[in-house]
């Protein structure tokens, strides 16, 4: 059965006829295209698939694109404005917090998140680890993603963020 959702994705409108169960993952790559919305576990375990809804991380596999009528939804492509990478994304690749880069969407989505609710805050780097529990990383250890997230916590609390 076809559906009618509204979303606003990444600043911009979009009025669509979805089938009544398909995931928002589902609709945002298939339907408007948006590849960084990366399918992987498909059971909310991973992170690969975050994206902010009405600014909170959610893993899209596990939400009905009919749920998501009327919601503010923020992928990868959000956080490039004018061509230029947002300053979270740019800690990531100043500090070498990817790899092969597949869980990176999905963990720069929930960072951007927990900055935004942290932002002032001294956090330890356990506190930031815990704050990006649901995003599952093979590749980096960890390690320099706390820097990078660490580094964004700075700049956003200098006004270098937008």
């Amino acid at each position: 059965m076809e559906v009618a959702v509204n979303l606003r994705v990444n600043r911009k409108e979009f009025s669509l006829s979805i089938d009544s169960r398909a995931t928002l993952l589902e609709v945002l790559r298939n339907n408007l295209s948006l590849q960084s919305v990366h399918r992987s576990c498909e059971e909310g375990e991973c992170g690969a698939c975050t994206v902010l809804f009405n600014g909170e991380p959610v893993n899209s596999c596990l939400m009905l694109a009919a749920a998501a009528d009327g919601a503010e939804i923020i992928t990868l492509e959000g956080l490039v404005l004018d061509g230029k990478r947002h300053p979270l994304m740019d800690a990531f690749v100043e500090l070498h917090a990817l790899q092969c880069g597949y869980c990176t969407p999905g963990m720069l989505m929930t960072a951007y998140a927990f900055i935004e609710k942290h932002a002032g805050q001294s956090l330890s780097d356990q506190q930031i680890r815990k704050g990006i529990e649901g995003n599952l990383c093979r590749c980096t250890g960890y390690v320099n993603i706390v820097k990078a997230i660490r580094e964004a916590m700075q700049a956003r609390d200098a006004g270098n963020w937008w």
